[in-house]
């Protein structure tokens, strides 16, 4: 299966990546095997996605596929049909923290 990516901007800049990333992923694909394609692929990304000790999502980092979050969603659910035949995209978006004054 070929699964597109999109990445925030300072993970593309890491990785060098421009626009979407591609990747080749067999089946079942889950968030665990795009992010371990993606690391694969790109070893720059390795502990930037999910941590290096308990291999959860960092936690400013937001995972969205066919416009429904999955961030706390098990790594190993199976993606929507859309995600894994390309149609759609799989986004990983930076969240933002902050407070009011």
């Amino acid at each position: 299966m070929s699964v597109r990516v999109v990445l925030p901007y300072h993970l593309r800049t890491l990785a060098q990546i421009q626009g979407e990333a591609t990747l080749d992923v067999a089946a079942p694909v889950t968030m665990r095997s795009v992010i371990d394609a993606l690391e694969t692929k790109h070893p720059a990304l390795r502990g930037t996605i999910r941590d290096y000790e308990t291999g959860q999502r960092r936690p400013f980092l937001r995972f969205f596929a066919c416009e429904e979050d999955w961030s706390l969603t098990s790594l190993d659910d199976a993606l929507p049909a859309a995600i894994a035949e390309g149609r759609e995209p799989l986004l990983i978006l930076g969240a933002i923290a902050g407070g009011s004054r």
